[in-house]
């Protein structure tokens, strides 16, 4: 899709710093759902690494990865942070508080300021899909690789534990 040789977004400088390999996932437009961008991606849902941005009443961020087939609970997160009540944040908080609009993004190639946290369920996988930054790419990587270089907390944050993910 992309012929410029020079192509490079936050996520995929983070990782070439840390010289971890990664494969490009192109599609051929913008997704507006996990579902949609696993079809263009030719994978399952399950494959893919769901990032949300939480916001507490208090006004701190945190970045909550899930398997995209499953659904963050707030709560569950709050608890793992000890903070206050807690929500998904704007379309507008998204992008001032990670740089990425809404839909694009990673657990790379954000402010350490950030708490980030990992389902627990995630450390079962060899490799996932994150987010490019680019909305018209993914990048499969080693779980391995992405745990030892984003050091994120880890936490049962699934509202529904029902669908495991595959290797």
């Amino acid at each position: 899709m992309y012929a410029d040789p020079n192509w490079q977004t936050p996520v995929t400088a983070a990782l070439d710093s840390a010289h971890i390999r990664y494969q490009i996932l192109w599609q051929s437009r913008a997704t507006q759902s996990i579902e949609e961008t696993a079809k263009q991606r030719g994978i399952d849902p399950s494959q893919m690494l769901k990032t949300m941005v939480l916001r507490d009443m208090g006004g701190r961020y945190a970045v909550a990865c899930v398997p995209g087939d499953q659904q963050v609970s707030p709560p569950k997160v709050r608890q793992r942070l000890g903070w206050r009540r807690m929500t998904l944040a704007s379309a507008q908080q998204v992008q001032s508080t990670t740089g990425y609009a809404r839909g694009t993004v990673a657990p790379l190639g954000l402010s350490p300021d950030l708490a980030l946290v990992f389902d627990e369920q995630i450390w079962d996988y060899e490799t996932v899909t994150i987010s490019s930054g680019d909305p018209h790419a993914g990048l499969w990587v080693s779980v391995k690789d992405l745990l030892a270089l984003c050091q994120p907390l880890r936490a049962e944050i699934c509202r529904n534990r029902a669908n495991q993910m595959k290797e």
